[in-house]
């Protein structure tokens, strides 16, 4: 991701345009909007949580070219012409993803701020190794802090997730819809 910030016209905004949940946006923004504010402000998508706003607690994760990323620690304007991906773009047609489901069946949340980014690094996990064993599913989840449920229920719901792509064939950008 490019961190210059780049020059627009006079009234000092860029323009960006990328995809959220696959859908196209082109937008003006300040160079110093981050992508979190974006998304929560401009698009009511309050599903990605701001808690920290200092990239540490995973709250705000999405994905972006597939790649998990904190929200708030991301200038907007550097995903111009890139994919993000939020926990709100798991569901399709009022169904939950195999991701979400598998939270659901597991109860791997209880308040679930966190849940909504453990969601997106479970996406991007499932998609390169669609059968992790635990020492992954906690290396990979060590940057998302749950404060409520201990992780037991969070790990089992992500294995039970790798079993319903599995199950259903999903693989890739299937694995999180």
């Amino acid at each position: 991701m490019s961190t210059e910030i780049p020059t627009g016209p006079a009234d000092g905004t860029v323009t960006v345009g990328f995809a959220v949940d696959g859908r196209p946006r082109t937008e003006r923004i300040a160079p110093n909007t981050v992508l979190l504010d974006l998304l929560r402000e401009r698009y009511g998508m309050s599903g990605v949580k701001a808690s920290c706003e200092r990239g540490v607690c995973g709250a705000c994760t999405t994905l972006i070219d597939g790649t998990p990323a904190a929200s708030c620690s991301v200038f907007a304007f550097s995903v111009d012409g890139r994919a993000v991906e939020t926990v709100a773009g798991q569901a399709a047609d009022g169904e939950l993803g195999p991701v979400q489901r598998a939270f659901a069946e597991c109860g791997g949340f209880q308040c679930g701020y966190c849940t909504p980014g453990m969601i997106m690094l479970t996406t991007a996990l499932l998609r390169e190794d669609p059968d992790p064993g635990e020492e992954t599913i906690r290396s990979w989840i060590s940057s998302n802090v749950c404060r409520c449920t201990g992780y037991r229920m969070i790990i089992e719901s992500i294995q039970r997730a790798a079993q319903l792509i599995r199950e259903t064939g999903a693989t890739g950008e299937g694995a999180g819809r």
